[in-house]
């Protein structure tokens, strides 16, 4: 590997360290789920503060920040999802209430990875 490359790969590192120790922004919608999740949990006994994205494991949980008004739940990922462009989480109907984002339907957040089962 020559010393671009490293300087390269080492510039990504640090990058994403940064951004994994202070969270990321993206926007948030809610969805309305029955059944069974993706996880292959019931939702009823999943509880009523869970979420769906794309990539993070199943039992990963993520503080969510409404940063127009300071509001935050951890919601457990259970699902996946969003499916449309633009949005980074879908939160259960319950977790956007608690976020103030249920007349709004997508709200700009912050998300911090607050853990893992």
């Amino acid at each position: 590997m020559s010393s671009k490359s490293t300087c390269i790969a080492a510039a990504a590192l640090v990058t994403v360290t940064c951004a994994a120790e202070a969270g990321w922004i993206g926007n948030v919608s809610y969805y309305h789920v029955q059944g069974k999740t993706a996880s292959g949990r019931n939702v009823a006994g999943v509880g009523s503060f869970n979420a769906a994205h794309r990539t993070l494991p199943f039992g990963s949980r993520i503080r969510i920040t409404n940063l127009a008004n300071n509001r935050s739940v951890v919601v457990t990922i259970t699902d996946r999802g969003p499916f449309i462009h633009g949005r980074h989480i879908d939160v259960s109907a319950r977790a956007a209430r608690a976020l103030g984002i249920r007349s709004v339907g997508v709200a700009r957040v912050r998300m911090e990875l607050v853990g893992a089962s």
